[in-house]
């Protein structure tokens, strides 16, 4: 299912920031017009894929017309010039099983003696380097 909120393009220093005033002002940014529109994609996926994966909803769209860039600038204190609204559409279960859920093979060596006692022991490797490399983001 595709979903599609509204966002708030404007140019800073840097490139193009863009802001989801329907989902708590959250943010992004790009290089140039085009970056925004690939990270703005990004950006939404990622949040509509979280609100998922905790069970809560999230709130519905506005409508295009019932954005006004001007209002959500001046809450930032950004320059009006050149800001504009678009509609931000991305199908979240896709873009999802392409970008957060697809798995990539990774071919990695360890002693020979741990190999044996390890299959031995029925341990399953993805799973203990998955929850070993977990760990290890965690902790930093």
């Amino acid at each position: 299912m595709i979903s599609v909120y509204p966002a708030c393009f404007f140019k800073d220093k840097t490139g193009y920031s863009v802001v989801f005033p329907d989902l708590n002002w959250l943010s992004t940014c790009g290089k140039n017009k085009a970056d925004a529109f690939r990270m703005a994609i990004d950006c939404l996926a990622g949040y509509l894929y979280f609100l998922k994966r905790e069970g809560e909803q999230a709130p519905k769209p506005s409508e295009i017309s019932d954005i006004f860039p001007e209002k959500i600038l001046k809450e930032l204190d950004v320059d009006v010039d050149g800001a504009f609204v678009n509609m931000v559409a991305v199908d979240v279960e896709e873009y999802a099983k392409m970008h957060f859920e697809k798995s990539v093979k990774k071919t990695l060596t360890i002693p020979v003696w741990l190999n044996n006692f390890a299959i031995e022991k029925n341990i399953n490797f993805s799973q203990t380097l998955q929850e070993a490399l977990i760990a290890k983001v965690k902790a930093r």
